[in-house]
């Protein structure tokens, strides 16, 4: 069951995400993931410098 309903054609019926929604949605959460890697190099970067941040 998916959002209360019993088959997935009725959900499918409320649902409309475009594939410009699903590439936007994909692209922010790439962007979040690749900020975090950043932050986490820089950390062991400095870490390895013996000058890390917290």
């Amino acid at each position: 069951m998916l959002a209360g309903h019993r088959h997935t054609d009725s959900t499918l019926t409320y649902i409309h995400l475009s594939d410009r929604d699903l590439a936007d949605k994909l692209s922010r959460g790439m962007e979040q993931i690749h900020g975090r890697r950043v932050q986490m190099l820089a950390r062991l970067g400095g870490q390895a410098t013996g000058t890390a941040t917290l």
